[in-house]
């Protein structure tokens, strides 16, 4: 059996395997420093005596401005290029994450009250929320400008599993971080530094796409990218003028072409989400033991879902040609399988076999829903989808977080038993609404 590898979307005359590797790197890293936070706050929480609804409230203002701000940063890639924005994305991230850590630094050495800490490290995790977000539109457009519409779907998924195992491998590999003398706050400061080199990649791999130096080239969002010849037929002049212009087309989430597919991701990721923020609690009150003694077996979970992710997106979304109508439904049924497992479980054992259900079926459903999306727009409009969808992502985590939160203080299992049952409905939307049911060969892919 072939390796599984995130470079099986990729054809032969498609981008090149050392600008996907940049591409995948930059939202791989953003994505685990974003969702490591999952794993040690829960502890530092705990440690600094914040309560855990103020963990939640971190991640909803933060996630707050992501949703308003990728929109933003779509266009702006479109009039400035993929690559400007992806720099600009990962510095947010870079800077943000050092001044988390400084804070948290602070606080755990008892220089800062709770209050205080809370309030500084908020404050500056909103740079992530507002700079950060403007890697994933641009990473993506970048992909869809240089893909068909046959290998759009591979293509995408390749891209889209960068962030999703970031989801899973950012909390697994952050308690490996967990050295002295920086304890809880060395994952911050270790992703910070990786941050840095990715930017250094981004700078020397990627060709730069700038449109306002660079007259006469096609633009990336308006059809074929600098790096190819035009495809013929694949915008209209008028589109192309527009671009140049610096006035490429808005896209609404409420478009009715992907309007039912903003509401699947907005559905499956406030879930994923929810049931995610609260499994670190979990670990901690039903396994026993202290807060730091938590974090290992945390990892130990974290790391099924990595090797779950991993399969489905490396795996058996390349080999089995899955198209997006497929990976929504199967995949939004096996992840409730997995939800609901994690309700049943009171052991170790039993918490990683359904994490690691759970996150192959997110491993499906959430790349169907961004590929999907992308084949229901022209090629000039894959700016705009990129950025409806990263502002979808980041609108899961403005209220899920303290849901999951709240129903986890009702009951610890109350939370994964309200997954499985939204999960489930969620997989009769995808079955049964039309938009979601065309296979790609059904999408417009030109502008009319």
């Amino acid at each position: 059996m072939q390796t599984p590898n995130p470079f099986a979307g990729l054809a032969a005359a498609s981008l090149p395997r050392k600008e996907f590797a940049v591409l995948f790197a930059v939202l791989l890293t953003v994505a685990a420093g974003n969702t490591a936070l999952q794993t040690v706050l829960p502890a530092i929480a705990r440690v600094i005596h914040i309560p855990d609804m103020l963990v939640a409230v971190i991640f909803s203002f933060s996630a707050l401005l992501w949703t308003f701000s990728a929109p933003y940063w779509a266009r702006q890639s479109d009039m400035r290029g993929r690559r400007r924005l992806m720099l600009v994305g990962t510095l947010g991230f870079m800077v943000s994450m050092t001044g988390c850590g400084i804070a948290i630094y602070a606080g755990l050495k008892g220089w800062l009250v709770p209050v205080a800490t809370f309030a500084l490290f908020a404050s500056l995790r909103s740079l992530f929320g507002i700079f950060g977000s403007a890697s994933n539109p641009a990473a993506q457009a970048y992909v869809a400008a240089r893909t068909d519409e046959q290998d759009r779907t591979a293509a995408l998924s390749s891209l889209s599993s960068a962030f999703g195992l970031g989801t899973i491998i950012g909390p697994a590999v952050a308690p490996l971080f967990i050295i002295a003398p920086l304890g809880l706050s060395g994952p911050m400061f270790a992703f910070a530094v990786i941050a840095a080199l990715v930017m250094l990649a981004v700078a020397r791999v990627l060709p730069d796409d700038d449109p306002t130096h660079r007259q006469g080239q096609p633009q990336l969002g308006s059809g074929a990218p600098s790096s190819e010849p035009s495809v013929a037929g694949a915008t209209t002049g008028a589109s192309v003028k527009a671009a140049a212009a610096g006035r490429p087309k808005r896209l609404s989430v409420k478009d009715s072409r992907i309007l039912p597919f903003m509401i699947f991701g907005f559905v499956s990721g406030s879930i994923q989400a929810a049931t995610g923020q609260a499994l670190g609690f979990l670990v901690i009150d039903t396994l026993g033991g202290t807060a730091l003694d938590s974090q290992q077996e945390i990892a130990v979970i974290f790391m099924a879902g990595a090797f779950a992710t991993l399969l489905a997106q490396w795996g058996l979304i390349p080999q089995l040609r899955l198209t997006p109508p497929a990976l929504m439904r199967w995949g939004t049924l096996i992840a409730a399988a997995g939800t609901a497992g994690i309700a049943l479980s009171g052991s170790l054992h039993g918490l990683v076999l359904a994490f690691a259900l759970m996150s192959l079926g997110y491993g499906l459903a959430r790349p169907g829903f961004t590929a999907g999306a992308s084949l229901a727009v022209s090629r000039s409009e894959q700016g705009g989808v990129a950025g409806a969808v990263t502002s979808v992502n980041g609108s899961c985590f403005i209220f899920a977080p303290a849901v999951g939160i709240g129903l986890y203080q009702f009951g610890h299992t109350l939370t994964y038993w309200l997954g499985a049952v939204g999960l489930l409905c969620l997989a009769v939307y995808a079955f049964t609404k039309p938009e979601l049911s065309r296979e790609p060969g059904e999408h417009l892919d030109d502008d009319a």
